[in-house]
């Protein structure tokens, strides 16, 4: 028998906390009209605002995983890959994948619909994850947190390198479906279908929020 469970159903506020990953303008309102349109199609800011709203509502603490990269590039990592973000050709020594958005920017600021009030956290980070040298993993425990609700973007980057590590961190997880997206073919469906139930509960933003407690 395990000595330590991630095994109760409800979303207590006292033990479970709010994950916004890279809820940023740059992302939430791009600049880009089809990435506007297939935001809008999913209804992904909305479902965050439903999704704050539950926990707010039974006063569960939110954090905000938020990349904050130097704007002059030297805490990013050039490295050749095959593809750039959206797979398509780059990754080259004269093309390598770089951040699109820098720290004190209007594109790095968190959105303004689903912003932080007082005793949210607000995390920055330089990689995918949220946990690697950062001290979310400490803000977590120190409020005696074990489970983390996850919604943001992209759902195959920053979101799934989140929930690898918290699954080897020993938290219990729930991944909010349609709070979550990718644009990139069917790789939102694939790791919610494929990959994440193996480490966590899908839920919906409804079904999420109805699990939400005091």
């Amino acid at each position: 028998m395990a000595k330590i469970a991630r095994l109760d159903r409800n979303l207590s506020a006292g033990h479970t906390g709010l994950v916004l990953f890279d809820a940023l303008n740059g992302y939430l309102h791009p600049a880009n009209p089809a990435k506007v349109q297939f935001l809008a199609e999913r209804n992904i800011l909305a479902n965050l605002q439903k999704l704050l709203g539950g926990a707010r509502k039974v006063g569960m603490t939110t954090f905000y995983p938020s990349g904050a990269h130097a704007p002059d590039g030297s805490d990013s990592v050039d490295r050749l890959t095959d593809t750039d973000m959206d797979l398509a050709p780059g990754g080259s020594v004269e093309k390598p994948i770089r951040p699109h958005f820098h720290a004190g920017s209007f594109s790095a600021e968190i959105a303004a619909e689903i912003a932080p009030i007082a005793g949210d956290v607000v995390v920055p980070k330089q990689r995918w994850s949220s946990f690697f040298q950062t001290n979310f993993d400490l803000q977590l425990r120190v409020r005696g947190i074990d489970t983390i609700v996850i919604a943001g973007g992209s759902t195959d980057v920053g979101v799934a390198g989140t929930i690898f590590a918290a699954r080897d961190l020993d938290y219990g997880i729930v991944v909010v479906r349609d709070a979550c997206y990718s644009s990139r073919g069917s790789n939102h469906d694939f790791f919610m279908d494929r990959v994440f139930p193996r480490m966590a509960r899908v839920l919906s933003v409804d079904e999420a929020v109805s699990l939400m407690t005091r």
